[in-house]
């Protein structure tokens, strides 16, 4: 077992990571904070883990809701100013 200070941890962050493969590392934070840096295997699913969405589902939202974004601005598409009037107002042209 090895006790390290959390300034000594973050300077050398990969050297204490490679060393919490073989043996525990503790971190004193102050003086009435210590944490155990150790291997795992695996991380077993918490609640956090099983509500998570995977990266294809997530994309699936995406494509939704931009689809959803233009169908309304198509709806909405009277209330869309040309782009001269936003740039040069009051000028009575809607080219640049």
């Amino acid at each position: 077992m090895l006790v390290i200070s959390s300034a000594e941890l973050r300077n050398n962050m990969k050297k204490y990571l490679d060393l919490a493969k073989d043996e525990t590392v503790v971190i004193q934070r102050g003086r009435t904070e210590t944490f155990v840096l150790s291997r795992q295997e695996r991380i077993s699913p918490d609640a956090n883990l099983a509500s998570a969405i995977s990266a294809e589902e997530l994309l699936i939202g995406i494509e939704e809701d931009l689809k959803k974004m233009f169908s309304r601005k198509a709806k909405n598409e009277s209330a869309i100013f040309p782009i001269g009037t936003v740039l040069f107002p009051g000028n009575g042209r809607n080219s640049l």
